[in-house]
């Protein structure tokens, strides 16, 4: 009677992740950990669900707020490496199309469940991402998108933009985020695709800086300069088309 050969148990060796691995794994664990469950807990707390020792994290990161920090440059940050800055400055493009196209690449960065629920956590939480993106909003985009208008106008961009301009701007740019706050977070039913909901709310912010830009210089020639950004920000007509139709995304 043959005995049978016992069968070795065959150890799989794990891989030992690099310092640089590990700390990216770290960071992206995180993300889907703030995302899920907010920034509530300790060190200990955060270590243990992410499945590591405390002594472990705190080589990578000497505190929570330094994860914090590294989530937000990654989630943040990183998707603004990209030449936005440049598309929304290139003259050699209308206006209005450089904002379609900066709108539709940028909700394509941010509306995503994980980025929003991470951004709403923390001002829930009263930590400085929201502080750090809003500012970094306001002087990246909305302050050169609103450079860019008066230029279109023909009124001075050496100036800061006033106060109505940036409310005016803010209002503008709430309304499209909140948009991927309504179908991502709030799970509710979107009436416009997505591109067509921005093309609209452009109507809708171009209209008032025409008008803005006309009672700036309350004059003929504040009009002339109304007009003017009326006509190159308009959206080039198609004969043979018709407006899109109105499906959800």
């Amino acid at each position: 009677m043959n005995r049978k050969t016992p069968l070795k148990r065959v150890r799989t060796k794990q891989k030992r992740l690099s310092a640089d691995d590990r700390r990216s794994e770290f960071v992206t664990k995180a993300t889907e950990l703030f995302a899920e469950e907010g920034f509530g807990g300790g060190t200990r707390a955060l270590a243990r669900k992410l499945g590591v020792t405390q002594p472990l994290l705190y080589r990578y990161f000497p505190s929570k707020d330094d994860l914090i920090k590294e989530v937000y440059r990654k989630v943040y940050l990183e998707p603004l490496e990209i030449g936005w800055e440049r598309l929304l400055s290139d003259r050699s493009r209308p206006l209005r199309a450089r904002l379609q196209e900066f709108y539709e690449v940028y909700t394509d960065a941010i509306f995503n469940r994980r980025w929003l629920r991470i951004y709403l956590y923390s001002g829930l939480k009263g930590l400085d991402i929201n502080r750090w993106y809003v500012g970094m909003v306001k002087d990246k985009i909305l302050t050169r998108i609103l450079r860019e208008c008066r230029h279109d106008a023909g009124l001075a961009t050496q100036s800061r933009p006033s106060a109505a301009e940036l409310e005016l701007a803010w209002v503008f740019h709430g309304g499209i985020f909140y948009y991927g706050v309504r179908k991502y977070i709030y799970e509710a039913p979107v009436l416009e695709d997505k591109a067509q909901m921005i093309s609209d709310a452009l109507d809708i912010f171009l209209a008032g800086f025409e008008r803005m830009a006309e009672s700036a210089t309350g004059s003929s020639e504040g009009a002339d300069q109304g007009r003017r950004l009326s006509r190159i920000s308009s959206p080039p007509s198609d004969p043979d088309t018709s407006r899109r139709s109105r499906s959800p995304s």
